[in-house]
């Protein structure tokens, strides 16, 4: 087990009042801060109800506490709750007693820190702690969920078993030179490389999927002005957010919204309508519209169904920019609502004021999510998680290259060590202390 030799206290509920609050204590010293707060160590793993006290047994507060013994406990080591009345002023006098008996004050992660160190959670089950918190919707609930029961660290874990049993295949020819053995001629390894490659794409597309749950998707509505755009945004966010008129140029500035599509969290933008104009003000909005366009994941391009696309606007959308149509007002010529492919994108033929065809756009950007219709068997994940899995397909793929040319068994023996080094990042295998201290710093703090 990994101890520092200090005790950690945080009060582990938010700030405020509540009807309970805690406080939280691990490490060497939490016998004999119990022993000080209540007169007695409880016994492991029971509530026991006593009374918190000062050093001359002035009342604090009165209330339950838990004593888990190390290893038996969330952190590894021995870990004490203290469960009061959750008055700020009361917790605030329970944990300066426990500071006075011998503890520190936690930094943010470092309840969660100390798990990972003492081999309690890997990495990913770690983060997810902090995700099953900050989680917007119940779909990213139950992500987190499967992820902190360890579901993306067992498809790490068994990826890579199955990489090392190609590297001992390699490594073995790099040992006996004098066998003069070419991997090209033995198709196991050709065969095996092909099949990982193929469960890390598989793996990929689920982690994509998990991180679009946990971070949203970032959608910005663009047009010309007067097309519907400030009446999209109303219709997604099911309420009056925006200012609707018939003035050209009402929305200047950007309105960014938090909503929901069946379970899906969406960042959506509503941007200032993209025309030449002198008004600076209207200028300043046009341009903040296109900075929000270069970090959008969908522009969702509006114009009236009763006119043809604006194409000079399309020529003001960044490069690359990924664009769905919305054809707008279409009940203004008798239309119907439809979803047809224009020019390489697709264009979704709708009504904002008659609601036909919303469904056909909500469905659209779930597609462009990539969520599933059964996206629970799938995970929560971050965008390192990501980019660890894109360096080890990268390495996997220049392996099977490597062997395909016959370069040599020790570039491909190279390129399976690094694959299997960033698929060990994700676990926290092969973690630098830089990258631990930038992901617990990133937790709440008595967590």
């Amino acid at each position: 087990m990994t101890t520092t030799g200090e005790t950690i206290a945080a009060i582990a509920t938010p700030p405020g009042m509540g009807g309970v609050g805690i406080v939280r204590i691990s490490g060497p010293r939490t016998r004999s801060i119990a022993e000080g707060i209540l007169g007695r160590v409880p016994e492991p793993r029971r509530a026991a109800f006593g009374t918190f006290r000062e050093a001359d047994g002035t009342f604090i507060d009165e209330g339950l506490a838990l004593y888990f013994q190390a290893p038996r406990s969330f952190t590894g080591e021995d870990v004490l709750e203290l469960q009061g009345h959750g008055g700020p002023i009361v917790m605030d006098l329970l944990l300066r007693r426990c500071l006075e008996l011998g503890a520190r004050l936690a930094r943010p992660g470092e309840f969660s820190e100390r798990a990972f160190l003492n081999g309690k959670l890997d990495l990913v089950q770690a983060e997810a702690v902090a995700d099953l918190i900050e989680s917007s919707t119940a779909l990213a609930v139950r992500l987190a969920g499967r992820s902190l029961q360890g579901v993306f660290s067992q498809r790490i874990n068994t990826l890579v078993e199955r990489l090392i049993q190609v590297r001992l295949h390699v490594e073995a020819t790099l040992d006996f030179p004098d066998e003069e053995i070419d991997l090209a001629d033995e198709p196991t390894v050709a065969i095996d490389l092909a099949a990982i490659l193929e469960a890390v794409d598989r793996l990929l597309a689920d982690a994509h999927q998990g991180q679009i749950i946990r971070e949203g998707l970032a959608v910005v509505i663009a047009g010309a002005p007067n097309v519907g755009k400030s009446s999209l945004l109303n219709a997604l966010c099911g309420s009056d957010a925006a200012i609707v008129t018939d003035i050209p140029g009402t929305t200047r500035d950007l309105l960014k919204f938090d909503i929901q599509v069946d379970g899906l969290p969406i960042r959506i933008v509503d941007t200032a309508g993209l025309r030449h104009t002198h008004d600076p003000v209207e200028q300043e909005g046009v341009r903040r519209a296109q900075t929000a366009l270069s970090e959008a994941d969908l522009v969702l391009w509006v114009y009236a169904a009763n006119g043809e696309p604006d194409e000079s606007i399309r020529s003001t959308f960044p490069a690359g920019c990924p664009i769905t149509r919305i054809r707008n007002k279409i009940d203004l010529p008798g239309e119907a609502a439809g979803l047809v492919e224009r020019d390489g994108e697709v264009e979704i033929a709708l009504s904002v004021a008659s609601g036909e065809g919303l469904d056909l756009l909500k469905a659209h950007l779930k597609s462009r999510a990539g969520l599933s219709a059964h996206p629970e068997g799938a995970f929560i994940a971050r965008r390192r998680h990501l980019d660890a899995l894109e360096r080890a397909r990268g390495a996997l793929r220049a392996a099977a290259t490597n062997l395909e040319r016959r370069l040599g068994a020790e570039l491909v023996a190279e390129e399976l060590h690094l694959a299997q080094r960033a698929l060990g990042e994700i676990t926290g295998e092969f973690t630098s202390d830089d990258l631990l201290g930038r992901i617990f710093s990133s937790f709440c703090i008595g967590k």
